[in-house]
């Protein structure tokens, strides 16, 4: 049974219009995963429901807890959830990933969703954040239940693993020698019977004098500072280095073209991501897809709203969610 921490230890504040509690549930690989359930005070009956995750490598005290909150007061009942081996959920050894082990932790919170007496099994969607978002839309390619997906300042993965950023590593040798280190390192880890952890975001203190793109430093600012927490990988020593073996070998999306459901990818203007959601979008068919571009913002803004809080597009999400169930 799970230990669950009982006080409100979150990265936002609390909305006194939304219930709140922590559920748990099991996916198909028979790991227990936690979950924040809110749901709005004022409206009874069956409720749409939406689950929510992400970013990878991040916790639900931060920015899924932040986006479920929001749309419980919207009229939804919603819950944002632990991956596996991470957080407050279960799974051994800790701080792993897997393309097919993520996908069905989203697919057991819509079995879960779909159970509940108080929501309507036909109008369940999912919001995915930052790697999450890939993940999300990978979700969708194979559950049918699943009404609306929501891919916020998505990454693709798979490619980041593969071809490095800005497919800058899109090329055999560099994939061999990834696959060189990477075995390396099962081989020590195996040896020392411990799994030796990449390392999360660089401290504050260390990355603003370093010669690193933005991004680096924007991470930093967002895991480091504004949404520090203790349960966070981000936040702290990362995963586990040979975790990318899954990836690495894995691509996603094969079967984006053939999802019928609503696809809503939401990125900002200056996000460095950026170019991962829009190749993806042009995988996408149908007139109940779009891609929305916020304005002045970068990746992390749509983690928590920015500095100012403002520049996540909830309105635009509600809007979105609510014509496609």
């Amino acid at each position: 049974m799970l230990n669950l921490v009982k006080e409100w230890d979150k990265c936002f504040p609390k909305n006194e219009k939304v219930n709140h509690k922590k559920v748990t549930f099991k996916n198909h690989f028979g790991i227990e995963l936690a979950a924040d359930m809110f749901w709005p005070k004022d409206i009874n009956g069956k409720l749409p429901a939406i689950a929510c995750s992400g970013a990878f490598g991040a916790v639900k005290e931060q920015h899924s807890g932040l986006y479920a909150q929001e749309m419980a007061s919207r009229g939804f009942l919603t819950i944002a959830f632990d991956p596996s081996f991470t957080g407050e959920s279960a799974g051994e050894p800790r701080y792993m990933n897997s393309p097919d082990i993520n996908v069905e932790d989203f697919q057991a919170s819509v079995d879960y969703l779909s159970n509940l007496d108080n929501v309507d099994k036909d109008k369940i969607s999912i919001i995915g954040i930052c790697g999450w978002g890939g993940m999300a839309i990978q979700t969708a390619c194979i559950d049918t239940r699943i009404k609306a997906t929501v891919a916020i300042t998505m990454y693709d993965m798979s490619r980041v693993a593969g071809n490095g950023y800005y497919d800058s590593s899109d090329n055999e040798e560099a994939r061999y020698q990834m696959r060189v280190n990477l075995n390396n390192q099962r081989t020590e880890d195996f040896k020392n019977d411990s799994y030796k952890l990449a390392g999360g975001t660089i401290p504050l203190d260390v990355v603003k004098d370093m010669d690193v793109p933005v991004f680096v430093k924007e991470y930093s600012e967002y895991y480091r500072n504004r949404a520090y927490h203790l349960r966070s990988l981000n936040s702290n020593n990362g995963w586990n280095i040979s975790t990318g073996t899954s990836l690495l070998n894995t691509r996603l999306f094969t079967y984006a073209s053939e999802i019928r459901s609503a696809v809503l990818i939401v990125h900002g203007e200056n996000a460095h991501s950026r170019y991962m959601g829009e190749d993806t979008f042009k995988l996408l068919k149908g007139e109940n897809k779009e891609l929305f571009i916020v304005s002045d913002a970068n990746h992390t803004d749509l983690y928590d709203g920015g500095i100012n809080h403002d520049k996540i597009p909830f309105d635009k999400i509600e809007e979105f969610i609510k014509k496609n169930i």
